[in-house]
């Protein structure tokens, strides 16, 4: 006679891994996995139709190696006819089906999740444990006691901690080649290159085109596009992809991190995020890869650096402040922002070329990397005023690698600063000199970088000026904008008074486009 399957396990769509903390020292013979697509998890906000499609494709996938592994696997598809729509609804269910003795669940990874997952116990009447997420270096614990009775939490000091915790690029007490941060040599822009890398492209197979179908079906008022769908969506499709990136990409990627090129939407980028964020990858065991390939000789010291610091660095901090500061951190708006996001970001259709290269590639790939993020996108919203929270959502909608606990303090601590300047020490604020720099956006675009004022004056250059003097009360004594507030004040009246005209007319002319 088989064994009772007493214990339930429910497998949220952000922890596709066999080793996830749930799973660990559990029997087969009596344990159940409950995977569960649910239209609440697809709809809370608008996401983008190409994410949907990833998520659904690689659960489906990871339902069928849990099931090769030896795992019995209870899947609720979205199309069920008889599901509850969510996570809760579908556990009552399966409680139904199985009569579980308890549940055993991984931490959820944002607090709307969390609070589903605490209130089970008291719902069902089971016993409920709810296992640390062990993906990550830091738990909640340890972040906290990092970040207790600091001034000012800084992700710089927290990111020598985690290369200390593991070793990463050390050299005994010290950081590899005697500095922890390369940053500075990673600022480079980039031209055409016809050897430039791609990522590779994984043709879908008969669960991704079922997938496709229903989500073309299901979704079609959500934004982006399905068109050449090309996501893995399996474990060994994203270790190939990772190979990919160590071999062809890794080794000029710290140089090129910042760059930015017109009709190239991944330059010398890892496109990996997705995967490491839904679990089919292992961040660490990633990072330890990349500094094999310094070690090996085959990628320069500040590229391997400059890539484990965007996973033990950013992603860690930014999933600790997420924790640390709580559900009302969304509502957070230091700067007083309340202008409607203009509704170009779900089209693309602008005539500033540099917005419409990264607004039309990530409608295209619910993709773009990490300056296009904050320095195209992120800053623009930031100079004309757009509420924060807005923003947010638009971010957490668009980008296929978008989940809350990584997504809301990037976009609104660091590139919105509506948290006051609790995770960045200023405003990621710039004119249209700083893109120039970076990209070739602007000799594409119908607007003159080089100009401030006039008809044919890049829309960035005023409205840098006006969001400072529009936010001076809040801004002018932080030291890292004193120069220029002098500048600003060294400027002619007649200047500044054409320059504040010039951002007016402009915004005027973005709100009456948006009615």
């Amino acid at each position: 006679m088989p064994a009772k399957k007493t214990t339930l396990v429910p497998i949220l769509g952000d922890q596709l891994s066999l080793q996830i903390a749930s799973l660990n020292g559990a029997d087969p013979a009596t344990t159940i996995v409950l995977m569960m697509e649910v239209a609440d998890e697809t709809t809370y906000v608008r996401h983008h139709r190409r994410k949907i499609a990833y998520i659904l494709s690689a659960m489906r996938h990871h339902a069928q190696a849990l099931r090769d592994a030896g795992w019995t696997v209870d899947y609720v598809a979205l199309d069920d006819p008889v599901s509850t729509d969510s996570f809760t609804g579908e556990v009552a269910r399966a409680i139904a089906r199985h009569d579980p003795t308890r549940i055993v669940v991984t931490e959820a990874g944002e607090w709307r999740v969390a609070a589903m997952l605490d209130a089970w116990e008291t719902l069902f009447g089971l016993p409920v444990e709810i296992r640390a997420d062990d993906r990550f270096l830091a738990s909640h614990a340890e972040f906290e006691a990092w970040a207790e009775g600091r001034k000012q939490l800084r992700m710089e000091y927290f990111y020598r901690e985690m290369r200390r915790r593991t070793g990463l690029l050390m050299d005994g007490e010290k950081p590899e080649g005697g500095e922890w941060n390369y940053d500075a040599d990673n600022r480079k822009p980039a031209k055409a290159d016809l050897l430039m890398p791609r990522p590779l492209s994984f043709a879908p197979d008969a669960i991704t085109t079922a997938v496709l179908a229903m989500v073309t079906a299901r979704f079609g008022e959500h934004p982006g596009s399905l068109d050449d769908f090309d996501f893995a969506t399996t474990r060994e499709d994203a270790l190939k992809q990772q190979r990919h990136f160590l071999t062809h990409a890794l080794p000029r990627f710290g140089d090129y991190q910042d760059a930015m090129l017109t009709g190239q939407p991944f330059l010398w980028h890892a496109v990996l995020s997705p995967y490491i964020n839904s679990g089919l990858l292992d961040p660490v065991a990633l990072c330890r890869a990349v500094e094999a390939e310094y070690a090996a000789g085959r990628v320069p010291l500040n590229c391997a650096e400059g890539f484990i610091r965007q996973i033990i660095g950013w992603r860690e901090y930014m999933r600790g402040i997420y924790w640390r500061e709580g559900p009302d951190y969304v509502e957070r708006n230091f700067l007083d922002a309340t202008r409607d996001l203009p509704g170009f970001y779900w089209t693309g259709e602008t005539d500033m070329h540099c917005l419409s290269q990264a607004i039309g590639q990530t409608l295209d790939h619910a993709y773009a990397h990490h300056i296009q993020r904050l320095m195209v996108t992120g800053n623009f919203a930031l100079l004309i005023g757009a509420d924060p929270k807005q923003v947010h959502e638009w971010y957490l909608e668009v980008y296929a690698d978008a989940y809350e606990w990584v997504e809301l303090p990037n976009t609104l601590g660091m590139s919105q600063f509506a948290d006051g300047g609790l995770l960045g020490s200023k405003p990621y604020a710039a004119s249209g000199a700083y893109i120039n720099r970076m990209s070739d956006y602007c000799g594409h675009c119908r607007y003159d970088v080089k100009q401030r004022v006039g008809e044919n004056a890049c829309p960035f250059n005023a409205l840098y000026w006006d969001f400072l003097v529009r936010n001076a009360d809040k801004l002018d004594r932080n030291p890292r904008l004193a120069m220029p507030y002098r500048n600003w004040a060294k400027m002619k009246p007649a200047d500044r008074d054409a320059t504040l005209a010039q951002a007016a007319g402009f915004l005027a002319q973005l709100d009456g486009e948006g009615e």
